[in-house]
C-alpha cells in the first residue's frame, strides 16, 4: 500500500515537474518573439562588434514577463499583481507605444545624442519620431547601455489610434550610430495584428493602476477649473467695471 502511494506521489510530483518546464518553455518563446536582437561586426578588423536588441511591450509579452518574474522569484499573487502595477505605470501603454532598447558596444564609442533623431518607429507608410526616451542614451558609451523610448499611440492632432488596423511595426535605427554599421540601416520588424494592450487592464493590478490614474486626471482637471473660474471671475468683474462706467456716461 505505502509503496502504491510512493509510487502516485512520483508520478504527481513528475507531471506537474513535466508542466512547468513545458509552461516556461512556453513563456521563454513569448519573450523572445517581442524581444528581438541583431549582432554586426566589423567588416574591416572582423572583430569589432555592436549587438542591439529591441522589445516591444505588447500584451502577450508583458503578460509572460510578469509570470516569468513571478515564477523566477517565487512570488506570491499579490507579488505579482504589484510587480504588474509598477510595470504598467513605467510603460504608459494606454498613450505610448514603449519598446526597450539594449546596445552591447564592443567597438568605437558611441555618440548618439541627440537619440530622437538616431531611431524611428514605421506605422504603415509613415515614420514617427520619438515622444521621450531615457536620457542617458545621449552619452557617448562603450559596453553595454539599455533604457525605454516611448512613441506616442495617439495622432497629437486628430486623437486617432495609429496602431488601429495595422499588421507590422517597424524600429529603424539610422546607420549613423556606429561606424560598425558600415553605413547599413539596422531594423526590427513586429507583427502587432492581434495585439491587444485593452487586456492588460484587468484583475487588481489594472484596477489600482487606472483608480492612480483617474484620481491624477480627477486632479488635473480641478486645477484647470479653478483656473477658469479665475479667469471667468476676472472677465465678469472687468465686464461689470464697463457697464457700470457705460451707465454713468449714458447719464451725462
Amino acid at each position: 500500500m505505502k509503496r502504491s502511494v510512493r509510487m502516485i506521489l512520483a508520478v504527481a510530483c513528475l507531471l506537474i515537474g513535466l508542466a512547468a518546464v513545458a509552461n516556461a518553455a512556453a513563456t521563454d518563446q513569448i519573450l523572445s518573439r517581442w524581444g528581438k536582437k541583431i549582432k554586426l561586426i566589423d567588416r574591416e578588423d572582423q572583430v569589432s562588434n555592436l549587438e542591439i536588441r529591441a522589445t516591444y511591450y505588447s500584451t502577450e509579452y508583458v503578460e509572460a514577463l510578469v509570470q516569468s518574474e513571478a515564477q523566477k522569484n517565487l512570488w506570491t499573487q499579490q507579488e505579482a499583481d504589484e510587480y504588474k502595477y509598477r510595470l504598467l505605470n513605467t510603460l504608459q501603454l494606454e498613450e505610448m507605444i514603449p519598446i526597450r532598447i539594449e546596445f552591447t558596444n564592443n567597438g568605437p564609442s558611441m555618440q548618439l545624442g541627440p537619440f530622437d533623431v538616431m531611431v524611428k518607429l514605421m506605422i504603415g507608410n509613415k515614420e514617427y519620431k520619438m515622444a521621450d526616451y531615457d536620457k542617458r542614451f545621449n552619452f557617448k558609451f562603450q559596453g553595454e547601455k539599455e533604457g525605454l523610448v516611448f512613441f506616442r499611440r495617439y495622432d497629437e492632432k486628430t486623437g486617432k489610434d495609429l496602431l488601429k488596423g495595422v499588421k507590422q511595426v517597424r524600429l529603424i535605427f539610422s546607420p549613423t550610430i556606429s561606424p560598425i554599421t558600415d553605413g547599413r540601416r539596422t531594423e526590427f520588424i513586429w507583427d502587432i495584428a492581434n495585439d491587444d494592450p485593452a487586456k492588460l487592464f484587468q484583475g487588481k493590478a489594472a484596477a489600482k493602476y487606472e483608480t492612480d490614474r483617474l484620481i491624477k486626471r480627477l486632479e488635473k482637471l480641478r486645477k484647470d477649473k479653478a483656473e477658469e473660474e479665475a479667469k471667468l471671475a476676472s472677465i465678469n468683474g472687468e465686464i461689470s467695471t464697463i457697464q457700470a462706467r457705460l451707465d454713468e456716461l449714458a447719464k451725462q
